[in-house]
């Protein structure tokens, strides 16, 4: 069996609002990536990805805030401990990040190299300034960037080559674990390739050893990711390999997932695009039961009025239905 880089159980994080309102944007989520393997989170705006990506890095700052649950980084449990001693001995080394709008993420009035500068002064502060260039330099041409982005501006340089420029500071610490949020949103299908082709050589040539892939197009995990977890409204519905979760989506929302995107892969080109009705709940307030219920055209009663907790049909694959399996199967057999 394989290492276990990251293992989360049972995280429960929380937004407060200015008026003391609590809103529970990951509640009760559970998880294992292993060393060398790569998991996807899916699911649509607002269903508590980008929140699960900052709650597992265990740096915290309100509105959001740390509830109950473990989050392990190789063993060592990063739960409720001080930001100060987070920032200085966990991200960027144990974990690292990949924000959303990463183009977005570069001061536009500091060269590329002096922002490297700040991230390994900040935990190696002995490193002179021409040991970081020659390290920069190396990782930079390892992968494939030219030494000179090192001098720009990130005004100078392409949306792509802004992406891949904070990718590759986000790993200049060779971190275990990275987290891409949605790293190729916004880029031309050409820079998309490059990007998710230098995620895949960080795992080959082991500058990471495992990583969470976040995005709400299911389909494009197929192609980066082992395993995909599927979110709604603040909770896991269904985990299962990537080729199961994009060919063989098993809870109602994963079918509706992929029933809504137009796909190109072999064997899902001819499927009839379905939307799904309706709008996920107001977590200030969660439905009891089953939080898809109101959207899920396969409803019954007790979906509505039963604490619906996951079901396991294997170590790889659970969900969380009050149907069984060949239940579910049956009933999509006859639509």
């Amino acid at each position: 069996m394989s290492k276990v880089m990251l293992e989360v159980n049972e995280l429960t994080t929380k937004y407060i609002t200015r008026f003391g309102e609590d809103i529970y944007a990951v509640d009760h989520v559970s998880l294992k990536v292993e060393e060398g393997k790569s998991l996807g989170i899916a699911g649509e705006s607002g269903c508590g990805k980008s929140t699960l990506a900052l709650s597992l890095m265990g740096y915290y700052f309100p509105p959001l805030h740390y509830t109950s649950g473990e989050i392990i980084i190789d063993g060592r449990n990063i739960s409720g401990m001080n930001p100060d001693d987070v920032r200085r001995s966990i991200l960027g080394t144990e974990i690292a990040y990949i924000p959303q709008a990463a183009m977005n993420a570069l001061n536009p009035t500091q060269k590329v190299i002096h922002l490297i500068e700040d991230v390994i002064q900040a935990h190696q502060p002995k490193t002179t300034k021409k040991e970081i260039y020659q390290m920069a330099r190396e990782r930079f041409e390892l992968l494939g960037l030219p030494a000179e982005v090192l001098q720009k501006y990130p005004v100078e340089l392409s949306g792509g080559m802004k992406q891949r420029t904070v990718i590759a500071i986000s790993v200049i610490l060779t971190p275990k674990i990275l987290i891409a949020d949605e790293p190729s949103s916004a880029l031309d299908v050409t820079s998309q390739k490059m990007v998710i082709r230098m995620l895949r050589d960080l795992m080959e040539d082991g500058f990471i050893k495992s990583m969470i892939f976040i995005t709400h197009e299911l389909p494009l995990l197929y192609n980066v990711t082992d395993d995909i977890m599927v979110m709604y409204a603040g909770q896991m519905v269904e985990k299962a390999s990537a080729h199961e979760a994009v060919f063989d989506p098993l809870h109602p929302y994963s079918k509706g997932l992929m029933g809504s995107i137009i796909v190109p892969e072999e064997g899902l080109r001819d499927v009839k695009l379905t939307a799904i009705p309706g709008v996920p709940p107001n977590l200030k307030n969660p439905p009891f039961g089953c939080r898809f219920a109101e959207r899920c055209k396969y409803v019954q009663p007790e979906c509505i009025t039963s604490n619906v907790e996951m079901r396991q049909i294997n170590d790889d694959r659970t969900y969380r239905c009050i149907f069984t399996e060949k239940e579910l199967r049956k009933a999509y057999k006859n639509d």
